[in-house]
């Protein structure tokens, strides 16, 4: 859908993979932080490795591809890579100084030797080598690299590369895998009260002359990041879901954006590497010793101190004795993590055995793995009962257990409704209908979350039970959109009043309801705008807010990952604050709230302010009427904004600020586990 208006692009923009590394520095950092437990900090790390392979299977090539057009902005795009080159060399420096100079002295104070870039002591060799041979010499496959080799190193996948020597062949060039998907990452000994941790990767290159009947001259690690894009968003014709499973077994085939690889490998061999392994478009980087650091989050370490202490997590209190009755009697707001997710596995198994629903509808983005949500719609099939669901089976890295699923619930009777071609459906919603006093009752769920009972132990989300008729008349309405399978034209138009639907209303309702505030400024009426937002990259909506600052609006935002827009700029942004909250929790909702003259409007919902989620998405927002519910969102948020320990802002420059400390100390997601265990919301 065209944008309501564009007057955005002669305002400044922070660029958007610049802004997410300085998202990824800021996860870097908690594992800096002595206040963390140390396994924590150690997960801090991993994630940020993670992260940072995902971005070169994903963003990388993308970045890569437009710097072959020839005219100005290819030239821009260059010192962009420049710069993320430069953004990530730091950073990497950094980790490698987090790791060596902290987090080893610290394992080492425990009596924990993890031995990373250093020799396996004689004390423990003989116990590594007898694992070697009994157990991971049954798993390698050393692959001479030469002019004939067809060998393809796989996406992220662990090598060797190894020179030997031999009287005969001369200098030789080989390839040797590290099992890493077979065998764990990491092997314990314990000697001398001392529980030493070795990587795999280390008990193969101690043991190298039992793989090689030659002299080995060199060995280091290595490995290659692809393209793992399927690249399925304008897929029109045939089924969407036969080539999704043709094309999943090839996602790690794609072309090479990153050969990541140990310092002092010889220049020959990186020569001979690039040439025979078809490296060309990838970008060299040096690295440690160690890759695929995102497997520290499998350290083998025991003892509470090492992780968070347990907060509460508490059960949303009902009053009825059927959760249909409580929804139908009031709105009701759960929080997970704070709150069990069991009330969404609930609303899932009452609809299966109440007698009285007819139909039940939902959306699935991405799927647990073991989905009890999945299991609860197959047994309602088997109970005779209609169910339909859309899976979304575009959902980037989940696409086979999306497949797995789609096909395990059409065998047990679910109606499935599978991806619309060029368009991805990420809303979070599902609705229920019942017969109940000779009438058809709705009763319905919109979240700000996947409904998947794996994530919601550690996404902060929301999720709306509601018996709203009106508002789930236009969610009932959307389901027969999808239905269709087809993308919006005149014909399949729907008249939203209660929901902010993207493809539909969404940026246009948000752009009014901005014009809205900036209206009451002007006329010395109360305004206000409060986001909260996992990424905020969409011009038409954030030159709106540079409009709203210039206009005298304040402007809250906690954005916790990509964020274009530039704040405290004089004649720009000056009203507009950005946080980022990293803590034990990934902070994932999306809440709106517009001051209105005194009278606040609340929205939540799935949408982030990306240009994928505006104008290539099925998003829902959805507003908050009750106003108790208001009451506790705004809890909530002022906890969050207050936030003095785990926030840091983000400046004019995109760079992370610590907040002040002094004062009274706010750790937001510790102090709303307190505020939901204390019963100080939901009360009703």
């Amino acid at each position: 859908m065209a944008p309501k208006s564009d007057t955005s692009f002669s305002y400044p923009f922070f660029d958007r993979d610049i802004s997410w590394l300085s998202f990824n520095e800021r996860v870097l950092l908690e594992a800096q932080r002595n206040t963390v437990p140390l396994m924590e900090r150690i997960r801090f790390l991993a994630i940020y490795s993670s992260n940072l392979d995902e971005f070169y299977r994903v963003r990388m090539p993308a970045l890569t591809a437009l710097t072959g057009i020839a005219d100005k902005a290819a030239s821009e795009f260059k010192e962009t890579l420049a710069t993320i080159h430069n953004m990530v060399m730091e950073q990497q420096t950094r980790f490698g100084n987090i790791i060596g100079s902290d987090i080893l002295q610290a394992l080492r104070d425990n009596g924990i030797r993890l031995l990373y870039n250093e020799p396996i002591p004689d004390a423990i060799r003989h116990t590594v080598t007898d694992y070697f041979i009994h157990t991971v010499a049954l798993f390698l496959q050393p692959v001479e690299i030469d002019k004939h080799t067809t060998f393809f190193p796989e996406n992220n996948k662990l090598y060797l590369t190894v020179t030997t020597r031999s009287a005969k062949k001369g200098a030789r060039v080989y390839i040797v895998n590290v099992p890493s998907d077979e065998l764990p990452r990491f092997f314990t000994v314990r000697h001398d009260s001392v529980q030493y941790i070795v990587f795999l990767e280390d008990i193969i290159k101690l043991n190298l002359d039992q793989v090689f009947y030659e002299t080995v001259l060199t060995c280091h690690s290595i490995k290659v990041t692809r393209d793992s894009d399927l690249n399925l968003e304008d897929e029109f014709t045939g089924n969407l879901a036969e080539k999704i499973e043709q094309r999943i077994g090839t996602r790690d085939l794609g072309f090479a954006t990153r050969f990541l690889y140990e310092p002092d490998l010889p220049p020959h061999t990186l020569r001979s590497l690039k040439k025979h392994l078809n490296l060309g478009t990838a970008n060299f980087i040096v690295g440690g010793a160690h890759h695929n650091l995102k497997d520290l989050s499998s350290l083998p370490l025991k003892g509470d101190a090492f992780y968070y202490e347990p907060w509460p997590v508490t059960q949303l209190p009902i009053q009825q004795s059927s959760l249909f009755a409580e929804i139908r009697k009031q709105d009701l707001l759960l929080h997970p993590p704070y709150h069990r997710y069991d009330t969404v596995l609930r609303f899932f198994a009452e609809a299966s055995l109440d007698p009285s629903v007819k139909a039940i509808y939902v959306t699935l983005y991405r799927v647990a793995a073991d989905s009890r949500i999945a299991q609860a719609l197959m047994s309602a099939a088997r109970n005779g009962k209609r169910v339909v669901v859309f899976v979304e089976l575009k959902a980037r890295f989940d696409e086979a257990n999306n497949l797995k699923w789609s096909k395990k619930m059409k065998a047990a009777g679910v109606r499935i409704i599978e991806s619309i071609p060029g368009l991805k459906v990420h809303a979070k919603i599902a609705l229920v209908k019942r017969r109940h006093n000779n009438k058809t009752e709705l009763l319905g769920l919109l979240a700000t979350g996947n409904f998947n009972e794996s994530t919601a132990r550690f996404y902060t989300d929301h999720v709306l039970l509601t018996a709203h008729q009106k508002m789930l008349a236009e969610v009932a309405s959307l389901f027969d959109f999808l239905k269709k399978r087809k993308k919006r034209s005149r014909k399949t138009d729907i008249a939203f009043k209660h929901l902010l639907v993207g493809h539909f209303n969404l940026q246009h309702r948000f752009l009014d309801l901005i014009d809205r505030e900036i209206e009451h400024a002007r006329n010395g009426k109360p305004n206000g705008i409060i986001i909260k937002l996992n990424n905020l990259e969409e011009r038409v909506l954030v030159a709106k807010l540079y409009e709203a600052s210039a206009a005298g609006v304040k402007i809250q935002l906690v954005v916790r990952g990509i964020c274009c827009l530039m704040p405290g700029v004089a004649g720009l942004s000056e009203n507009i604050t950005v946080k980022r909250i990293i803590d034990r929790y990934l902070e994932h909702g999306r809440i709106f709230i517009f001051e209105n003259a005194g009278t606040p409007e609340y929205f939540m919902g799935s949408a982030d302010w990306m240009i994928r989620n505006i104008y290539r998405r099925i998003e829902v927002c959805f507003p908050i009427y009750s106003t108790t519910l208001k009451e506790e969102i705004l809890k909530i948020v002022k906890l969050q904004l207050a936030d003095n320990c785990q926030a840091g802002f983000v400046d004019e420059h995109g760079k992370n600020v610590a907040c002040d400390p002094a004062g009274v100390q706010v750790r937001s997601q510790k102090a709303i586990a307190g505020l939901v265990a204390a019963g100080q919301v939901n009360v009703h």
